[in-house]
C-alpha cells in the first residue's frame, strides 16, 4: 500500500532545529533535483516579480521572503511543518514515533519543492505549488513527472496505490504499474449526494489516519473501500466504489450533510 497525499498550503515554521540535510530526506536519488528547485526557488524568492511567478498574494510576503533562505531555516518533520486541513484531520503533528514508521513505508506527501516525502522526513517551511513554472527548470509537474517513477513504482512494488491529491500533484506522478484507487468526497443531504471541497480535506486526512494506525494494507480498490467503511458511524455515512475503465477506480466516503 502506498498512499499519496498533497503537502498543504498551510505550513508551520519550526522554531528552531537544524537545516534541511537533503541525503537524510526518504529518496536520496533525488537529492540534486531537490538541490537544483530549492535553488532556483531561492533565486526567484529575491526577484522583483516573486509574488508573480509563485503565483501569490502581498499577504504572503513575509513566506516568499523566507524561500530566500530556504537552504538555512530549521527544519522538523513534514507531519508538524505541513498544517493544513488534510493534517490537522490527521492528527499527524501528534503522530508517534511508531505511527511515523508505519508511515515512512506507506505515506507520501508529492511536493513541489521535494518531490516526495515521508510524514518524519525533516524540512523547512517553503511556499511553492505544483503550478508553478520556475526558469530554466520549467513546469514544475513536467519537472517532477521525470523523476519520481523510478522512485514511488519502487516503493509501491505493484501494491495498491491510494490517491487522495488534487489534479495538479496527480500530474507529476501516476503510478505505472500499480492497482491505483482515487479517494473522492460527497455530502450526503436529504437523500441527495454532491461534491465537496474543504470536507474532502478533511475527510481523506482521517482516511490516511485510519489506514496508518490501523496497519492497514488493502490490495485492491474493494479492499480499500471495506477498510474504509470501517468509517462508518463515525466520519463516514456511507462508501461507494466506481471501477474506471481508463485511469484509476474511485472510492467516495460520503459524509452527512
Amino acid at each position: 500500500m502506498l498512499i499519496l497525499l498533497p503537502p498543504s498550503e498551510g505550513k508551520t515554521a519550526p522554531p528552531s532545529g537544524a537545516p534541511v540535510d537533503l541525503d537524510a530526506l526518504s529518496h536520496p536519488g533525488l537529492a540534486d533535483h531537490r538541490r537544483r528547485v530549492g535553488d532556483a526557488l531561492a533565486k526567484v524568492s529575491g526577484q522583483r516579480n516573486a509574488m508573480d511567478v509563485l503565483g501569490v498574494g502581498a499577504s504572503l510576503t513575509a513566506e516568499v521572503e523566507r524561500n530566500r533562505t530556504v537552504w538555512d531555516n530549521a527544519s522538523a518533520p513534514a507531519g508538524q511543518v505541513y498544517t493544513g486541513v488534510l493534517y490537522d484531520a490527521a492528527g499527524m503533528a501528534e503522530w508517534d514515533a511508531a505511527t511515523l514508521d508505519k508511515a515512512a513505508a506507506s505515506v507520501r506527501i508529492v511536493s513541489a519543492l521535494w518531490g516526495a516525502v515521508s510524514p518524519a522526513d525533516r524540512i523547512p517551511a517553503y511556499r511553492l505549488s505544483m503550478g508553478t513554472t520556475l526558469g530554466r527548470l520549467g513546469g514544475l509537474a513536467t519537472y517532477w513527472k521525470k523523476h519520481l517513477p523510478a522512485e514511488l513504482d519502487g516503493l509501491a512494488d505493484g501494491g495498491l496505490v491510494i490517491d487522495c491529491r488534487s489534479a495538479s500533484y496527480v500530474a507529476a506522478y501516476k503510478p505505472a504499474d500499480a492497482a491505483w484507487v482515487s479517494v473522492s468526497v460527497q455530502r450526503e443531504l436529504d437523500g441527495r449526494r454532491a461534491v465537496v471541497s474543504h470536507m474532502a480535506k478533511h475527510t481523506r486526512g482521517l482516511l490516511a489516519a485510519h489506514l496508518v494506525r490501523d496497519d492497514a494494507r488493502p490490495g485492491s480498490a474493494q479492499d480499500l473501500a471495506d477498510a474504509a467503511a470501517g468509517m462508518i458511524g463515525d466520519a463516514l455515512v456511507d462508501v461507494a466504489l466506481t471501477p474506471k475503465t481508463k485511469g484509476p477506480d474511485e472510492v467516495t466516503l460520503v459524509i452527512a450533510g
